[in-house]
């Protein structure tokens, strides 16, 4: 009987696949809102998002967290609840060796605890406004005056002029590659403090293991808290503040769900590229993105092997190693998922229908006729100079984390030529045009800088840095710059080096990194103290070997150079006019389209769902705590569990927070004859990518049921690609969350304020 379950409802969730969809917030038409419904949205259009009716709809309760993640208001007080690893870098910069939050969790028992994190803001969305026209007017306005309006300059200008006339701060959003413009309205809210953040044996549970696989054993949450001044509007922190009283607050669902439910996702995606040619794809999967994931994963090599050798490491690098993983495994999975999908052929196959939908109107043949033939070349023409420059941005730019304070002491530089009575801009204007020190002042024209400011500034870059790991990071880098970047491109002083230390084997790379590295005030704090603490001249700081090493090739070089290859137009302005012709066949075909993610607020809607990711492989479309017993593993890092969360998982007491629904359909001997396990995480096929990480996953009713925190590996071509079937949202289960904060966490506080 049980197997008969399992093929009955499988036959009846993959019969409700959702459409793929990133849907503006406010484009909810009536044919979108009855396609919802169709699926079991049991709300109308107005209930999710009504611009006229302030608290009214469910979008009032969703914020951008800086346009990086996404929260949800869940209580009267002002509490927010996000993803942890959205909070992983403010529960980093909080903790010390005495106190590793990350490892032990953060939980303020009550509210004086409740941590202030600096710079940290949530974005309320207010209104969407469609500002196609104006932006036209504008735009027509400025070429009849022979005037060039870019669109930062463009952005500025209306977002200066709405925030005038609303006092809400405002956004401007190309949509299409410019067939239309959307302008956000927000309030602003800076006191937000951390309240709650669980253990990462709790939060990261399998680590990178298991990100972007399926089962996850998440419990990927934190909490914080808006404050806002005593009569309720925005304010900087303060101890006078108050906890927001929000317009609109999620109820809690503990109902659970099946598979075939209805799901929505409201967030914040960050970036998509599905109006993008197969041209662009395959230059990426042969081109970009073999370089960066071959020199991440051994930079994450080099790091990962100090972290395990010494705590002090893995606290100072666990938040940099976090997103370089996160980058890394986001990427290789991209191109095996292109390869995996075909997707530069179905692209292909796109393009054809597009091209006969240009040839069959005169107009559109003289506006695009020759579009793709020349996307082709202008890709073809660059994927040289291009891989050059991937090689040198991973390198030279992002191969050491020294990188950042030498940008400080550039600041710094500036200040030196300040303390000569000269400024930049008299420096630039004194020296020829072909000067190499021209364009070296240009990098460092800054106003107004405080020079003690930037010297502590420099001097915390250093705190959280071992330059053990930075030497070996810059060894490899060296390496690896010599032998994969065109030698017709290094620079000058690079072929000094490489000349004198003939450095074509490995100790000839060994003395040519010793001779900068030991050499250079920047390479050690007792010599970099002493230097930015004496007067130095411009010629000294410019002679210093690991600057002169780092800034011998500049990348807007490199950009130049490749300009100059693929010619006029650019790549640039060949990919807006494809994805104008593309969005021109779909809207008169009469498709419904949305556009590519932008951060501005979006609906996606699908069903509770297994996967099958493979030939013969089925997937449940749960997970549960059984899984994380299974995996336990106390000599893995990432399998560990502390003792207390250990046990409490073989209690299993779940309390109010269980559901005796849960358990059916879940294999006897996972059960047993002991307590029943809880669900943990579960699988949506809601299309969501970064920025959405955090945001809320609703029910057909508008009640959280979890969070959304993560893709399957067979998604990660979604970026430029929809993969109907393959796409799935991974998230949290919002009882599994409660019952962390109830039963290990204690936090009675929070259970009391929320909305059930």
């Amino acid at each position: 009987m049980k197997y008969l379950y399992l093929i009955v409802f499988l036959m009846f969730s993959f019969s409700l696949r959702a459409d793929e969809g990133m849907w503006m917030i406010n484009a909810i038409n009536e044919a979108l809102e009855k396609k919802m419904q169709e699926r079991g949205l049991a709300l109308s259009a107005e209930e999710i998002y009504n611009a006229e009716a302030e608290g009214a709809s469910l979008s009032d309760a969703v914020v951008s967290l800086d346009f990086g993640c996404t929260g949800s208001m869940i209580s009267r007080q002002g509490l927010l609840i996000t993803n942890h690893h959205c909070a992983y870098s403010d529960v980093h910069s909080i903790s010390t060796p005495d106190h590793n939050f990350l490892e032990d969790g953060f939980w303020a028992m009550k509210s004086s605890e409740e941590r202030n994190i600096p710079g940290k803001k949530a974005w309320f969305l207010k209104k969407v406004i469609d500002v196609t026209d104006e932006v036209n007017a504008m735009l027509a306005e400025a070429e009849a005056e022979g005037r060039h309006l870019g669109f930062r300059k463009l952005s500025w200008e209306l977002e200066k002029k709405y925030k005038a006339a609303t006092g809400y701060e405002a956004s401007l959003a190309s949509m299409w590659a410019g067939s239309q413009y959307w302008l956000s309205l927000y309030e602003v809210y800076s006191d937000v403090r951390l309240v709650a953040a669980p253990p990462v044996s709790f939060a990261a549970f399998g680590g990178d293991i298991d990100n972007w696989e399926w089962p996850q054993h998440k419990c990927d949450f934190a909490l914080y808290r808006i404050y806002t001044a005593p009569d309720g509007s925005p304010a900087d922190y303060s101890p006078e503040n108050v906890p927001l009283v929000p317009s609109a607050v999620l109820d809690i669902s503990l109902d659970g769900y099946r598979p075939g439910d209805f799901t929505m996702v409201i967030g914040y995606p960050g970036s998509t590229d599905r109006y993008s040619s197969s041209y662009k794809v395959r230059f990426k999967e042969n081109a970009t993105l073999p370089v960066a994931t071959g020199i991440r994963g051994a930079q994450m090599e080099i790091i990962d092997r100090w972290m395990n050798a010494d705590p002090a490491v893995r606290l100072k690098y666990s938040d940099y190693y976090f997103s370089l993983s996160n980058v890394q495994e986001l990427n290789d999975g991209e191109r095996a998922c292109y390869r995996r999908f075909n997707v530069a052929e179905e692209k292909s196959a796109i393009e054809r229908t597009l091209q006969a939908w240009i040839d069959a109107e005169p107009g559109r043949r003289a506006m695009w006729g020759g579009l793709l033939d020349s996307l082709d070349r202008k890709y073809e023409a660059v994927a040289g100079m291009e891989r050059n420059i991937a090689v040198y941005r991973e390198t030279l730019v992002r191969g050491t984390r020294l990188a950042r304070a030498n940008y400080r002491l550039g600041l710094l530089k500036n200040e030196v030529l300040k303390g000569r009575g000269v400024t930049p801009r008299r420096v630039i204007d004194s020296l020829p045009p072909s000067s190499d020190e021209i364009n070296c002042c240009r990098m460092f024209r800054f106003k107004g800088i405080d020079y003690a400011a930037v010297k502590n500034l420099l001097l915390k870059e250093y705190d959280g840095l071992d330059l053990r790991v930075e030497r070996d990071l810059f060894r490899y880098a060296v390496e690896k710059y010599y032998t994969s970047f065109d030698s017709t491109l290094w620079g000058p002083y690079q072929k000094e080096l490489y000349s004198r230390y003939s450095g074509n084997d490995s100790c000839g790379y060994d003395a040519l990194c010793s001779a900068v590295w030991d050499n250079s005030f920047l390479t050690d704090t007792a010599r970099l103290h002493s230097f930015i603490s004496e007067d130095h001249t411009l010629d000294e700081y410019l002679a210093d070997p690991f600057f002169r090493f780092m800034q011998d090739v500049r990348i807007a070089d490199l950009n130049r150079l490749a300009a100059r290859m693929e010619g006029h137009p650019s790549i640039v302005s060949l990919n807006r006019e494809y994805t104008h012709a593309l969005w021109q066949m779909r809207r008169d075909n009469g498709e419904m389209q949305y556009p590519d993610a932008n951060s501005t607020m979006r609906i996606t809607y699908g069903i509770v769902g297994p996967l099958e990711p493979s030939d013969g492989i089925v997937c449940s479309w749960r997970s549960t705590t059984a899984g994380i017993l299974e995996k336990y593993d106390p000599s893995t890092y990432e399998f560990n569990l502390k003792d207390r969360q250990r046990a409490l998982l073989e209690v299993a007491d779940w309390g109010r927070w269980f559901s005796s629904d849960d358990v059916s359909g879940i294999r006897s001997d996972h059960i047993g004859s002991g307590p029943s396990p809880m669900c943990v995480n579960f699988l949506t096929d809601n299309d969501i990518t970064g920025g959405n990480s955090g945001s809320p996953v609703l029910d057909s009713e508008g009640r959280l049921i979890g969070l959304a925190f993560d893709g399957n590996k067979e998604s990660l071509a979604g970026t430029s690609w929809y993969s109907d079937g393959y796409n799935k949202c991974v998230c949290v289960d919002i009882r599994y969350i409660l019952w962390t904060l109830d039963s290990y966490a204690g936090l009675s506080r929070i259970i009391a304020e929320l909305q059930f």
